[in-house]
């Protein structure tokens, strides 16, 4: 299950109530000339087994296209700890079953290791992430997943 909201929290009833990010009178948009905006995917928490990741995404959004998701997350260290990978699903059925078999990686275990990567949502569709390292066991723990639905800016 994945939740989508595009509830306007700062909204009140009468004149004038309106927090100018969908005014009908004109460019009111604080941010109207910003096109993108980048995530740290977990916030200050990285790319790391046992974050709620869904959660995250929930409380995040929401995503728009041209967002940037950066994921950040060490290096293998030959001293232990385990690689962390990322891989793009290709439908929902595939991420709730953990089914890397038509996965693509988009970022091998060395990739994320100091600014971290960098996927661009360039559609609005459904992305599926996961963790596939050591045959997606971070993933079918339930914690290393999770969906973003980038939405269509409104041209203001």
């Amino acid at each position: 299950m994945f939740v989508l909201s595009m509830a306007n929290f700062n909204y009140g009833w009468g004149p004038g109530k309106w927090n100018k990010t969908n005014c009908p009178y004109g460019n009111n948009h604080p941010n109207a000339t910003q096109t993108s905006n980048k995530f740290n995917v977990g916030g200050s928490e990285n790319w790391r087994y046992g974050f709620d990741y869904m959660d995250w995404a929930r409380k995040s959004g929401p995503f728009f296209v041209n967002d940037t998701l950066v994921f950040k997350y060490d290096a293998p260290n030959p001293n232990g700890g385990f690689p962390h990978s990322v891989y793009l699903l290709p439908n929902y059925w595939s991420f709730i079953k953990c089914d890397l078999r038509r996965a693509k990686r988009i970022a091998n275990p060395n990739q994320g290791a100091g600014k971290g990567f960098e996927f661009v949502l360039k559609k609005s569709q459904p992305y599926f992430f996961v963790c596939g390292e050591h045959g997606g066991i971070h993933c079918n723990n339930g914690t290393m997943k999770f969906v973003v639905v980038p939405l269509k800016r409104w041209p203001f």
